[in-house]
């Protein structure tokens, strides 16, 4: 019988054994709401229209981002007058989004409670559960808890937004549980594809919630601490109410790859290398695989330079904080490479989803101060294209191939391994907590639905598995769960120094412009007598080349003058209505002539 079918039926393990199993570690500091709301309780069978079916204090559960989107994550937990905020990440624009930075999550609500807020908990150092944290720290101070690593990545995030000496940040070791109000939260570690990730069990006077995070099952990681599934397993045996899963690679099937597996590549890769310079674009904050990239430098002899501002920042804090293992003289200075040969240097660098900007892209366009490609270059792109970043990719990749580089990339060898679980570890992980409730996170739709379907083919019941939006507010009393109202949610846009300056109609207009161009009218009007003593003139910008369009543009003064002509005194008093009157009559004839619809903007100058 499948192990996931046994949770919505009763127990008959007697209670003695339920209480021994939640004393199995006496390290273990469970928090829970009260004496009579413990974790053994709430593992206890519910019977409905029973007296035993006992409705405890409701806990809520909102996202606020992570949903039907990559990246962004952000979930806050409520109870009573309590309140934490789980990970605060960005997302990056999209393509319908020109000149946005960086997208972080509506912060109204989380605002309009800060008296509330505990604290924050993150799982992870990766940009999508962190990037956003500087920006709300601004607008609410409030305890950091997070492992060493993951506070060291803050740190610096907190020290560019010139915020790090006014927060209070707190290293939390795995095991461990810091108390949040009436609820506690307990960091249980995880694999990912960065050091020191964790997963969340939330101990509410409700029941167990069990937050994964972003996590795989590796059995062999590169620094030998594996997921700890015997506490996910415990807290099975306690009961969990709820499970909240990352479901990012549900449409995979089978399991994750090891790291590992990347390591063995390189070694490979290495020798193929041979007699040429190595340049190896990856994620900044994929450690281990610099770690292991830094294994075969040193096993094959040659020095590494690293490049790209985030690759620096990342690998020197790994390196303070013991997390990279680097022999005294192996990472050498950029502008030191020129006094090695070739074969002696591996480049280290960031650009492995085609960012326009970053290293490895300035390299293939030939725009790199301090690399040329040639055809005594070895190029590794240890990295899978995110979706929608495939056609930046290829171009780097023919870009470096037109310049005589070899190309490594996915595709052909295994120099990538994700970060997330795919569908057997997910069903591990459902069978070991044996959820009543089950919350599919962190993915689009199609990836939350596929999630839901592994669960109910593990036995839990359909009406048990909730696939939320961000802003839904789901609460639970215990016995039931369901999305009771709506919270302000949606993203905020980070262009430059702005934060939230950047809305739908400044977007519209950005995207109107880069589609169609602009003409603006310039024209004078002597304001004592009411004439147009100047123009109208016509400038362009992004519409047609003006050269060549001479007798476009006549033609549309001459619209306008008669335009303006036709106009009533009272017309041209009103200055509003004759920008109006002018806009219409161009656009007018403009897409009669070109089918097309550019930004018009009319100037009145007072003279």
């Amino acid at each position: 019988m499948n192990e996931t079918n046994q949770t919505n039926k009763p127990r008959r393990t007697p209670a003695p054994r339920i209480q021994n199993a939640g004393r199995s570690n006496p390290k273990q500091k469970i928090v829970t709401g009260s004496r009579k709301e413990t974790a053994a309780e709430v593992s206890k069978p519910k019977r409905t229209k029973t007296s035993r079916e006992v409705r405890k204090t409701p806990v809520r559960i909102i996202p606020l981002g992570g949903l039907n989107e990559i990246g962004k994550n952000m979930t806050v937990f409520e109870c009573s007058n309590d309140m934490f905020i789980l990970d605060c990440g960005l997302a990056f624009p999209d393509a319908d989004m020109p000149g946005v930075d960086i997208v972080i999550p509506d912060f109204t609500y989380v605002e309009r409670n800060a008296d509330k807020i505990r604290g924050i908990v993150i799982t992870h150092g990766h940009e999508d559960h962190i990037g956003g944290l500087a920006y709300l720290l601004k607008k609410v101070n409030v305890p950091v808890y997070a492992t060493r690593l993951t506070i060291g990545l803050i740190e610096g995030k907190l020290k560019e937004q010139g915020i790090l000496h006014q927060v209070k940040l707190n290293v939390v070791e795995p095991k461990k549980t810091v108390k949040m109000g009436c609820m506690a939260v307990e960091f249980v570690k995880v694999n990912h594809s960065i050091p020191d990730a964790v997963g969340m069990a939330i101990h509410t006077p409700a029941g167990i919630i069990v937050h994964t995070g972003d996590f795989k099952v590796d059995y062999s990681p590169i620094d030998g601490k594996i997921i700890d599934l015997a506490r996910f397993g415990e807290l099975g045996s306690k009961g969990v109410l709820a499970l909240m899963a990352d479901s990012t690679n549900a449409e995979r099937p089978g399991y994750t790859h090891s790291e590992r597996t990347v390591g063995e590549s390189f070694d490979r890769l290495f020798k193929k290398g041979e007699g040429k310079r190595i340049i190896i674009a990856t994620f900044s904050s994929n450690i281990h695989r610099v770690q292991q990239i830094i294994n075969c430098a040193v096993r094959y002899g040659r020095k590494v330079a690293v490049f790209g501002r985030s690759m620096i920042n990342v690998i020197n804090t790994a390196i303070e904080l013991g997390y990279l293992e680097v022999p005294p003289g192996i990472i050498i200075d950029i502008d030191m490479m020129n006094r090695y040969e070739n074969e002696k240097i591996v480049l280290i660098t960031t650009g492995s989803q085609g960012e326009p900007m970053s290293a490895l892209t300035r390299m293939a366009m030939n725009d790199h101060r301090k690399v040329v490609i040639t055809p005594m270059d070895f190029i590794i792109i240890s990295a899978t294209p995110i979706p929608g970043n495939e056609k930046y990719v290829t171009r780097v990749v023919n870009e470096l191939m037109k310049s005589g580089a070899e190309v490594v990339y996915e595709a052909m060898y295994e120099v990538h391994v994700s970060g997330h679980a795919c569908q057997e570890e997910l069903k591990l992980m459902q069978a070991l907590t044996r959820p009543k409730f089950f919350i599919p996170v962190h993915g689009e739709y199609k990836h939350l639905k596929k999630h839901g379907d592994l669960a109910l083919q593990m036995g839990m019941p359909k009406e048990n598995v909730i696939i939320a939006e961000i802003g839904n507010v789901i609460e639970t009393d215990g016995v039931t769960m369901k999305v009771v109202s709506q919270v302000p949610s949606g993203r905020i846009l980070v262009d430059g120094l702005g934060v939230g300056d950047v809305g739908s109609i400044v977007l519209r207009d950005r995207k109107h412009l880069a589609q169609d161009g602009l003409i603006i009218i310039v024209i004078g009007i002597e304001k004592s007598v009411n004439v147009v003593a100047a123009g109208p003139d016509i400038i362009s910008r992004g519409f047609v080349y003006v050269r060549e369009s001479e007798e476009l543009f006549v033609e549309a003064r001459n619209v306008l003058r008669k335009t303006l002509a036709d106009c009533s005194y009272a017309e041209m008093r009103e200055w509003t209505t004759l920008k109006g009157k002018l806009r219409d009559a161009l656009s007018e004839y403009i897409y009669q002539k070109t089918k097309r619809s550019p930004m018009i903007l009319p100037i009145i100058m007072e003279i």
